[in-house]
This record gives C-alpha cells, structure tokens and sequence, in this order.
C-alpha cells in the first residue's frame, strides 16, 4: 500500500544523468512509496534496451549537431527528446505498481489543461487519435518504473532528421510519417507551458492517489551513487553495443514489434548471436538471445530453444501477458523455418 509520495524536479538537461538520477531512484524507493521525476533531456536521441542504435538513428548526423545518443533500460522504441518535451518517471516497489493508475495522473494533468487525452494500444497516450506521450517499463526484482515523455513543443522536423522509423511500422500505425503520427499539445491549448503542466502532474499525483506529494530535492540524491550510473550510461558499449561478424540474419515486423536476429555459425553451431527489437517485453528478447548461443545451426532445434523461452509477468501488462511472450515465440519459429 502507497502511503507515502514524493516528487521531484530537475533543471538538468544532461541525457546520461538524468538516466543514472532515474535508475538510483528506482533502485532505492522505499517500501510504500511512489517517486515521481520529471525531467527533460536536450538534443538527444533514446533508444529502446534491445534496439540497434545504428538501424534506429541517423547517429552521425546526430553527434555532429552535438546532440546525444542514449540507450535506456527499458524496452521499447526510440524516441526524440529536446527541451520542447518533459520526462516522467513513475518509480515504485512492484507491489504498488499500477500502470492505469500512473497513467490516470498523466490523462488528468493534460484534462487540466483543457485537453481530453486517452490511453490507446499498449503504451502511448493519444489526443485525438494523434501520440503525445510513449511509456515504457522497467523492473529490477522488486523495483519497477514507468516512464513517458509528454510532447509540448517538440521540434518534429528535427524528430525526423534523426529517426529511421521502418515503413513497415510507420504502415502498421497507419500512417505515412513519423511527423504525421505525433503531436504536440500546444497544438490544443497554445498556452501551455512546460512549468503549467509540471505544476499540473504534481496536483494530479496527489489527486488520483489521495494524498499529498512532498518534494524530493535533487541535492538530497548522492552524487557518487549518481556518478556511477552516470558513467555506465555514458561508456561507448552501453550506447552502441557490440558488433560481431555475423553470416545470417533474418529480420521481420510482427504485431508486437520488430525483431532482427543476427547470426554467427561455425562448425554447423551458432557461436554467437544479436537479437535486436523494439518489442516491449524486453526480458523475452534478452533470454532468447542467450538460448541461441550454442544452439545447432538447424530450424528444428532453433525453434526448440525459441520455444524454451519462458518470459516473465510484463509490468506494463494488466492482461495476461503470456499470451504476448507465446505470439512471439510463433512469429520468431516462424520466421526462422521460412529463413531456413
């Protein structure tokens, strides 16, 4: 049971701080209470856990307009982040965990500001049939986050500029560009600020959990404690990843998202393998890849370990998500019998 809210603010716009202030937050809540951080980033670029930074963005144009590549740790998509847009982290034990009830305090915050919002699909919120905010989650044992972005005045020519959104995910939403999908919600109340809608989530937090948010001040965090993370977010092969000199690769957009599967064989086995997705359910990509490694060059016994992937209860899932993990491990033996 929450019994206890925290919020808290930060004027730094430093991607891999940030990351590092949110992961240490998550990593410490207390039992019983829920932290809300609102932040933002400048010129950045976030990829989801599992993403392939070079498939997902235009990194060089990126780093030559000085701007940031950041991998986070959850799953998900890639997303633009510039000072037109604010952060939310929802942090908090997973027995208090509720997304419905995180997201009611973002629906109610932006109906403050006279917009009528709506979750649709699996993780964004839409005015109009049009995404304003992403979410995405995460959970280390018992600590979880729930994290979005809240478009204000995003630059979306700039959005542009640095994502390779795939036609085939662009086709599956129903739309032909990434501009035309998003919007941003000055669009609807020309007004609104990013301290007016600040102000507005704080109000709203206490609201929808029925008690009153005291604030959490950046200079309570410990600065080694931050710096440690920070260090992690920022290190080459956390953002990039690693390469390896694969021979097969087989590749496919299904209805939970994208997955691509790089191959490296010798001896008729498979010595080492990538497994690349923008899939949410981000523990089923990272043991699928460890289940590969080893595994005979062969359809029957790929799709076998395919098969022996288990999953976990997604915290971002009120439905069942075992149905999820298992239309996933269908579509990836499917693809990998086609390919073979």
């Amino acid at each position: 049971m929450i019994y206890k809210l925290l919020w808290i603010d930060t004027e730094n716009t430093y991607p891999y701080k940030n990351l590092a202030m949110e992961e240490y937050m998550t990593l410490h809540v207390p039992e019983g209470t829920c932290i809300l951080f609102l932040w933002q980033n400048r010129h950045t670029v976030v990829i989801g856990r599992n993403q392939d930074c070079w498939k997902e963005c235009r990194v060089s144009a990126l780093e030559e307009d000085g701007g940031y590549l950041v991998r986070r740790l959850s799953g998900g998509g890639a997303v633009f982040h510039d000072l037109g847009n604010l952060n939310f982290t929802f942090m908090v034990k997973k027995e208090d965990y509720d997304v419905d009830r995180q997201l009611q305090v973002i629906i109610e915050a932006v109906r403050m500001a006279g917009i009528r919002a709506e979750k649709t699909g699996r993780n964004d919120i839409t005015v109009e049939g049009r995404k304003f905010s992403g979410n995405a989650f995460y959970q280390s044992g018992d600590c979880c986050y729930h994290h979005g972005t809240l478009m204000l005045r995003a630059d979306k020519e700039q959005m542009s500029k640095y994502l390779n959104v795939s036609k085939e995910k662009l086709a599956s939403k129903g739309v032909s560009s990434v501009k035309s999908r998003v919007a941003n919600l000055c669009e609807y109340n020309p007004e609104l600020t990013i301290e007016q809608i600040k102000k507005n989530l704080v109000q709203a937090f206490s609201e929808v959990y029925g008690r009153e948010a005291k604030e959490l001040k950046e200079q309570e965090l410990p600065e080694a404690g931050i710096k440690i993370l920070m260090e992690k977010f920022e290190s080459w092969d956390w953002k990039y990843g690693r390469k390896i000199p694969f021979e097969y690769e087989m590749e496919r957009r299904f209805p939970w998202g994208g997955v691509r599967l790089q191959l490296q064989v010798n001896e008729g086995r498979i010595q080492d393998v990538n497994v690349f997705s923008d899939a949410m359910e981000q523990g089923v990509i990272e043991e699928l890849a460890a289940k590969l490694k080893g595994c005979p060059y062969m359809a029957d016994a790929i799709c076998s370990a395919v098969k022996a992937v288990r999953g976990s209860r997604e915290i971002g899932e009120k439905e069942a998500p075992e149905s999820i993990v298992e239309q996933m491990k269908t579509d990836i033996m499917s693809l990998v019998r086609e390919a073979l």
